[in-house]
C-alpha cells in the first residue's frame, strides 16, 4: 500500500487535520455555549494524543534518516510554530483589556508571564485559580493547555534519547504506555471536590501525550521502513474500529460533563484511548477514514485549530465585557465565532506560515523582496504589533487586584471564617430565625453572605464558588448524617449550569421529616437560566413544604447593583437577595406543618 505523503522532510498524515477540527469546534462550542455540547472541553486531550503522536514520530523519523536527534533545531521548529502567534494573541487582546477596562484586566500580569513562560497551568495552581471559577473572567486562561504541550516539548525529547537505546519498538510503546497509566492514575487518586489542580498539572494530565508516543512507536516501522506493511486484516480492520471511535468521541463531547466523578476517574483516559484508536485507524495506509476526516471544510479548520484555540477565549471574554447589561445572549457567541474566525485566518496566512517556513529573518526577507505596497503594509503591521506589545505592559501594570464579584465573594469568606459565626445571637423577628436555617449554595449566595448574616443572625451558610445542583444530594445527605440539618433548609444553586427535577426530588425525599425547604431561582445571562428557574418554579409548586424565593424578578429592577458579570450581588444586592428570601420564608411559615397519615386518622388498622 502506498505510505503517507511527505511534504519535505515532514509527512502529513491523512485524517489527523481532520481530528484537530473535531477538536477545536468541541472546545469552542463548549466555550462559546456553554452546556451545549457539555463534554466538549475534551478537544485539549484530543489535541493532546494527536501532539505525542507527530512530535515522538517526528523525532524517531529524524533519528532513523541522519542517525541522531538535534535538539536545537527541534526546539527551534516548535518556537516558530508557537510563539509568532501566540505573542499576536496576548499582545492584541491585552490592548483591547486596556480599552475596555475593569475585570477583564484582574490577574492579567501573571496571564501574561504565564503565556510568556510557558507555565500558565502551575501559575494557576500555585495562586489557587479555579478552573471552574467565572466570578473573573481570565482572559488567557485556555493557554493552561498550551503550557502542558510546550512542558511536554521541552522534557520529551531529552526522555526520548534513552528510550530510543532501547532496541525493541514493542518495549518503547510499552514504557510510554506505562507512563500514560501513571498518569491516568495520578488524576484518579489526587483529585479532591475541586478537580483544577489535577486538571492543569502536566504530572496528572499528560496521558493523552504519552499515550500518543505509544502509539508512535509502535507503528514507528511504517515511516522509518519502507518495506514494512499491514496484513491485509488489519488494513481493513483498523479504519473501522477507528470509525467507530471518532463516534464515540463524539458522543463523548456531548455526555461527558466537566463536573461528573467518571471525567477524572477515568473518563478523560477513555477520551485519550479512542483518540489514539481513531489515529491508528485514520493513519492507515490507504484508510477511507483518513480520506474521510481530510474533507473540507474539516482540513481547513484543523490547518488553522491552533489559532482558532487561541484566539476563540480571550475574545469571548473581551465582547462579554464590551457589551451593555441587557444584551441578547446570542450576540457575543456570534461576534465571537466571527472575529476568532477571522484572526485566525489572518494570523495562518501572514503571520504562522510565512515564520514557520522561513523563520523570522527568512519571512521579513522575502517581505523585504515585494512590491513598495506590501512592504508598505508589512511596516504598518509590525509598527501596530510592537504598539500593542507596548501596551500590554500599561495593562499589566494597571490592572486592578481583584474583580467586583470576587471583592464581594471575599467579604462573604471573611465574614464565614469568623469565630461562632453560625452561633451568632438571635434576633427576635417574626420570621423565622437564623439558626433555624441551613443554607447550601454557590458563590451568588456566598456574595450575599454578610447581608444573609445580617439579615439572619445565625444562619448556617455552605456556599462554594462554581457549586452546581448536581451536588446538592452528597452535601444535603452528610449534612443530615451528620444532625446539622435544621429545620428550614434554603438550596440556592442552579448557577453555574443545567438542573433537573430528579435530583430536587432526591434531597426533598431525603430530609428528616418535618423540615421544610426553599430554593432560590436564579440571575445569570446563560441559556440555561430560564430552564433552571422553570424547573424550580414547578418543583416549590408541586411541593407543598417548599416554596420559592424569587431572586430573578426581585433584581430585575435594579440589575445594574449587581456586578458586571450580571450575576453577582454586591452590598445592595445582597440586601435585595435577603428581601426574596424573608419573602419566601413568610409565604413558609404560614404553612401548617404536614401531617402523617396516623395524624389524620388513616394508618392501616391492624387485622
Amino acid at each position: 500500500m502506498t505510505p503517507p505523503t511527505m511534504t519535505g522532510a515532514s509527512p502529513r498524515l491523512a485524517g489527523l487535520d481532520g481530528l484537530r477540527a473535531m477538536a477545536v469546534l468541541a472546545v469552542m462550542a463548549f466555550h462559546l455555549l456553554p452546556d451545549t455540547l457539555k463534554g466538549g472541553y475534551i478537544g485539549v486531550d484530543i489535541f493532546f494524543v494527536i501532539s505525542g503522536f507527530l512530535i515522538t514520530g517526528l523525532l524517531v523519523r529524524e533519528r532513523a534518516a541522519v542517525g541522531r536527534i538535534s535538539l536545537r533545531g527541534f526546539w527551534a521548529r516548535r518556537a516558530r510554530r508557537l510563539i509568532p502567534a501566540l505573542v499576536l494573541v496576548v499582545a492584541v487582546c491585552s490592548t483591547a483589556a486596556l480599552l475596555i477596562g475593569g475585570d477583564v484586566l484582574v490577574g492579567l500580569g501573571s496571564q501574561v508571564l504565564g503565556a510568556a513562560t510557558f507555565s500558565s497551568n502551575w501559575l494557576a495552581i500555585v495562586q489557587g485559580h479555579s478552573y471552574f471559577d467565572d466570578t473573573t473572567p481570565e482572559l488567557f486562561r485556555n493557554l493552561w493547555s498550551l503550557a502542558v504541550e510546550e512542558q511536554f516539548y521541552v522534557l520529551w525529547p531529552l526522555a526520548l534519547l534513552l528510550l530510543l537505546l532501547v532496541r525493541s519498538r514493542f518495549a518503547r510503546s510499552a514504557i510510554a504506555l506505562a507512563i500514560a497509566v501513571g498518569s491516568a492514575a495520578a488524576m484518579a487518586l489526587l483529585v479532591t471536590d475541586d478537580a483544577t489542580r489535577v486538571y492543569y498539572g502536566t504530572d496528572t494530565h499528560s496521558f493523552g501525550l504519552a499515550l500518543g508516543a505509544s502509539l508512535a512507536f509502535l507503528v514507528e516501522g511504517r515511516f522509518t521502513d519502507a518495506r514494512a506493511s499491514l496484513p491485509r486484516a488489519a488494513r481493513v480492520a483498523l479504519p473501522i474500529v477507528g470509525g467507530l471511535a471518532v463516534l464515540a468521541l463524539i458522543a463523548a463531547a456531548g455526555l461527558l460533563h466537566d463536573g461528573d466523578w467518571l471525567t477524572t476517574h477515568g473518563g478523560l483516559a477513555a477520551v485519550a484511548a479512542l483518540t489514539a484508536v481513531a489515529i491508528a485507524g485514520a493513519t492507515t495506509p490507504g484508510s477511507w477514514l483518513g480520506s474521510a476526516l481530510d474533507v473540507q471544510p474539516l482540513r481547513w479548520i484543523g490547518e488553522r485549530s491552533y489559532g482558532l484555540y487561541l484566539w476563540h477565549w480571550p475574545v469571548l471574554v473581551l465582547i462579554v465585557a464590551a457589551l451593555p447589561v441587557g444584551t441578547a445572549w446570542w450576540i457575543a457567541p456570534s461576534a465571537a465565532l466571527v472575529i476568532t474566525v477571522g484572526a485566525s485566518a489572518l494570523s495562518y496566512a501572514f503571520v504562522e506560515t510565512p515564520i514557520r517556513r522561513r523563520g523570522m529573518r527568512g519571512a521579513l526577507v522575502h517581505v523585504a523582496r515585494e512590491s513598495v505596497v506590501i512592504r508598505a503594509t508589512a511596516a504598518v503591521a509590525v509598527a501596530a504589533l510592537l504598539g500593542t506589545v507596548g501596551l500590554t505592559g500599561v495593562a499589566v501594570a494597571s490592572a486592578p487586584p481583584r474583580g467586583e464579584a470576587q471583592s464581594s465573594i471575599e467579604a462573604g469568606e471573611r465574614l464565614l471564617a469568623l469565630p461562632g459565626f453560625a452561633m451568632a445571637p438571635r434576633r427576635p423577628q417574626p420570621l423565622p430565625s437564623g439558626d433555624q436555617i441551613y443554607a447550601i449554595g454557590d458563590s451568588v449566595m456566598l456574595a450575599a453572605a454578610p447581608e444573609l448574616q445580617e439579615r439572619f443572625p445565625g444562619i448556617a451558610i455552605d456556599a462554594v464558588v462554581s457549586r452546581q445542583m448536581f451536588e446538592a444530594t452528597d452535601i444535603v445527605q452528610a449534612a443530615v448524617d451528620a444532625g446539622a440539618m435544621r429545620p428550614i433548609l434554603v438550596l440556592g444553586l442552579g448557577t453555574n449550569g443545567w438542573i433537573d427535577e430528579e435530583t430536587l426530588d432526591e434531597v426533598h425525599a431525603m430530609l428528616p421529616r418535618g423540615t421544610r425547604m426553599i430554593v432560590v431561582n436564579v440571575q445569570v445571562p446563560r441559556e440555561w437560566g430560564p430552564d433552571v428557574n422553570s424547573i424550580l418554579d414547578g418543583f416549590a409548586r408541586k411541593e407543598r413544604d417548599v416554596e420559592l424565593s424569587n431572586w430573578y424578578s426581585a433584581i430585575q429592577p435594579q440589575i445594574d447593583v449587581l456586578a458586571d458579570d450580571e450575576v453577582h450581588p454586591g452590598p445592595t444586592g445582597g440586601l435585595i437577595y435577603c428581601s426574596a428570601l424573608a419573602d419566601a420564608l413568610q409565604r413558609l411559615s404560614e404553612i401548617p406543618p404536614l401531617l402523617g397519615s396516623n395524624d389524620y386518622g388513616l394508618a392501616n388498622l391492624p387485622v
